[in-house]
Formats: C-alpha cells, structure tokens, sequence
C-alpha cells in the first residue's frame, strides 16, 4: 500500500479522478476492491473499445510518432499517445480523444497534466495538441484519416494552465499518498445522483438510496442542492415547507410523502384524443459507432440495425408484431427503410417514447437515403410521443421517482411487464451484442441465442408502449 510520496506515481487518468472527487480516487488506488466492486457496464466498456479504436487510427497520421511512452518524475506518471520529435531538442505532444469535441473541463486539464510531466523530465514541449474525430466528416468509400480527425493546437491555453495544474498535480499527490483513509463524506454529495462517483455509497452511508439527491434535475440546480446539504436535509421528508422547487419536484415530493398518485384524466384524454388509429407503436435499436462503418456516416452517427413495430388497428382489438433485425456486417440502412416503409400504412398515428431519438433518425436516414426522405418526413409528421403525458405532469407516481422513463414507468403501470426477466434490459447491452453479432466470429449457436436476445428486447419496448397506452386508455374511459 501507498504511504509516502515516494511510492505512489500519479497517473493522468487518476488525476482526473480525483478532481472530480478526492475520496473516490483514494479508494481506487488504495482499496481497489471497493472502486471496482461495481461492474462496467456495456456503455462504459463501449466507449473503452471507441477509445482504443480510435488511438490506433490516429497514429497513422504520425508514421515518425512514439506512442505510449512513459514519463516519471517526482511521483508523477504520464503515458503519451504521441510524441513527435523536432530535431534534437524538442517534442511535439499530441492527445488523442475519442470525442467529437473538446470537454474543456477534462481533455485540457489531462493534456496540461502530461506537459507539466514532460517538462519535469527535461523534455520541451514546444506545442501540445488535442487530436478528436470531425463530426462533419461523412464517409465515402475509403476512410480519409486526414478529414475524419481534427487536430487542434492548445498550445497557448496549455501554456496559460500550467502552472495552475501543477499546484493542483502536487495537492492531488498529497491527498492520495496518505495512508489512512479520509474522513468524511465525498465531494459528490454536493451533485445531483447521475453524477456521483462509483464509491458514493460506501463514502456516504447515511445518504438514503432515495432522496434529495433524486430529485429531478437537482443536479443543474447547484444553489438548491448546497442548501439541502448544508442544512443536513438528505430525506424528502426533511426538505422545508416553502423551500423553492419546481412544479415537477413538487409533484415528486408530494406523492411519496402522502403515497397518491397525481392523475389529470382531462389532460390525459386531451392528449390521447389526438391519435389517429391505426397506431403504431415503434422503436429503434441503434449502434453509435465512433469511427464512420459505412458509406454517408459521421462519427458517433447511429446505425439503425433493428425496429419493433405492434400495430393496433382499433382500442378493442389485439396488436400485430412486426420486427426487423439486420444481421450482416453491412449497411442496414436500405433494407431497414424498404421494411418500415412496407410495414407502416400511410396513416394513423406513430408512438414512440421520447421521441427525438427516432425523428432524429429518420432525419439521417432521408438524408443518407433520398428516395425516401418523403416517406421518414411523413412519419416524423405523425409521431407521437407518449412520454409526454409524463413529461407535462399529467400522470405522477411516488415510484416514478420523477423520471419518464420507460423503465420507471412500465413497472409501475403494468407491473406484470418487466425487463428484469430478459437477457438484454437496456440499449447500451442491446447495441454491444449487435456489434459483436456481425464483427466477431461466432458459432450458430451462439448468433442464434443473440439474435433471439435482441428480439425479445426490441419487441418488449414496443408492447411496453402499448400496455401503457391501454391502461391510460382504459383510465380515462
């Protein structure tokens, strides 16, 4: 174990940690076995795999480069993704990030990290440079390297920051070289629940797994939340009558401390008055692949490989399955588009849940796909999004936690319905195994159980929507 400065080298990527929260990188690297109790989850090993792709990619524009070489200095450690040398004296210092921009707040600090180090070990740096993925490259035939990265000069903001981050490099050494355990709760539990730390529990323990801190959108509400904490105010129970809130955090307080339900049949029925029969309830699966697969694709642009699609042709019959699934390392935006087309008649209304995913790409694939740009605008003319009536308040459970999701919403509703049972419960898995289905070698077998998996996902999302629909359907008749 670590307990001196001069046992402990500070990486770059444990820096960052720490500045997002002190305590959670002391645990990582001194109690490794409660940073890392909880497993990555698909999306996280996803955006490893980008990051890997992508550093390999990017070395092809530097044939002259050295890559990953270490640096070591009085307790700091950076691992370069590219050194360029210019003559004999000075290096050029390039980062790679598989970004489609620059997060001011992570990728200068890293890279201001790294020239610090550099600096240390008598290396002049005469220029540091952030190379991320150009979203408005749109591939055609061959990759072209030069036009899918963009390589920015931060030289002179690096150079304004250095010193700044070399104080603050010292004090994160400090911190994370003592031997005993800190005292005390975690930076984070000044930040709403999406944005704590992996360690959050085990450092708050008397912090309620539902609280003050689930509040929605208390995380862009700093002031409010810093009230809360500061007043030693971590249960709903606990916030202060006339404490400023907004109408939705109202609305989520209020049925969990009087255990009712907020239901406006008025509303609802205002809202599902307008839907045109038949109804098609729909969804897509996509796969954000970072570097561009195929032929009018930027980076991060989704790959629509699958869609579900239940039918209902009036409120007293039985909806129709329909799916489509692309199997194939290729392509699937031409078949997808003839099978939607031939599936979906040319009236009724179009349900989706949060409906921008989807009209967002119909966009792409009317622009990717002319002939039938038409067809995705008429559809996106007759969406409809039934998160709405969660969204504007007109339904509100205790157990919805103020969320719309469809996940939050779906076991609260039609409790008999549940993700839980399937092997693929959330579209980050849904994408990963879509990936691996058409770029890895597998048996059948194998294909076959994720191919079936996929299914099964895709089609609950959709009768999902409908269930949810029917028991509105059914409240306000």
């Amino acid at each position: 174990m670590p307990s001196s400065n001069k046992d402990l080298f500070l990486s770059k990527t444990n820096y960052i940690i720490w500045r997002n929260c002190h305590k959670n990188a002391w645990l990582k690297i001194h109690k490794p076995e409660i940073y890392f109790a909880q497993e990555l989850s698909e999306f996280e090993k996803q955006i490893i795999e980008a990051g890997n792709e992508v550093d390999i990619l990017a070395r092809i524009l530097f044939p002259n480069g050295e890559y990953q070489k270490e640096f070591r200095k009085d307790g700091f450690l950076a691992v370069t993704d590219i050194i360029l040398h210019i003559g004999r004296t000075y290096v050029e210092l390039y980062e790679v990030k598989a970004t489609n921009d620059i997060d001011k707040k992570v990728h200068l600090y890293d890279l201001s990290f790294q020239y610090n180090v550099l600096k240390m070990c008598g290396e002049k740096a005469e220029s540091a440079h952030l190379i991320h993925l150009n979203p408005e490259y749109k591939r055609q035939g061959e990759l072209d390297l030069s036009q899918l990265f963009k390589i920015e000069n931060l030289t002179e903001e690096i150079q304004e920051m250095s010193e700044e981050v070399m104080d603050d490099m010292r004090l994160a050494l400090d911190y994370l070289s003592q031997e005993n355990e800190p005292t005390g709760p975690c930076d984070c539990l000044y930040k709403g629940r999406s944005a704590h730390c992996t360690t959050f529990h085990y450092s708050n323990p008397d912090i309620p797994e539902y609280g003050v801190h689930d509040l929605t959108r208390i995380g862009l509400s700093k002031r409010k939340l810093t009230e809360l904490v500061d007043g030693h105010k971590f249960r709903l129970e606990e916030i202060p009558d006339g404490f400023e809130l907004s109408d939705t955090q109202k609305n989520q307080i209020w049925t969990y401390l009087n255990d009712r339900e907020i239901i406006s049949k008025e509303n609802i029925a205002e809202e599902l008055e307008t839907l045109i029969f038949p109804l098609y309830f729909l969804d897509y699966e996509t796969f954000p692949a970072a570097i561009p697969r195929f032929d009018g694709f930027s980076p991060y642009h989704h790959i629509p490989f699958q869609y579900s699609l239940h039918t209902l042709d009036n409120p007293d019959s039985e909806p129709r399955h329909l799916e489509f699934l692309h199997i194939d390392n290729s392509d699937p935006s031409l078949d997808f588009s003839k099978s939607l087309e031939k599936n979906i008649g040319n009236q009724g209304s179009i349900i989706v849940w949060h409906k921008d995913f989807e009209c967002g790409r119909n966009r792409e694939l009317g622009e990717r796909l002319p002939e039938f740009k038409n067809f995705f605008n008429d559809i996106n003319g007759r969406i409809y999004d039934l998160e709405t009536i969660f969204k504007k308040q007109h339904h509100v459970h205790k157990d919805y936690k103020g969320s719309s999701s469809i996940k939050q919403i779906l076991p609260v509703l039609v409790p008999s319905l549940k993700y839980d049972d399937l092997e693929i419960k959330e579209g980050g898995t849904a994408a990963e195994k879509w990936n691996r289905l058409t770029t890895t070698e597998l048996d059948n077998e194998e294909k076959e159980f994720i191919t079936e998996n996929l299914k099964a996902y895709c089609k609950l999302d959709t009768y999902a929507m409908y269930a949810i629909w029917k028991k509105l359907y059914k409240l306000i008749s």
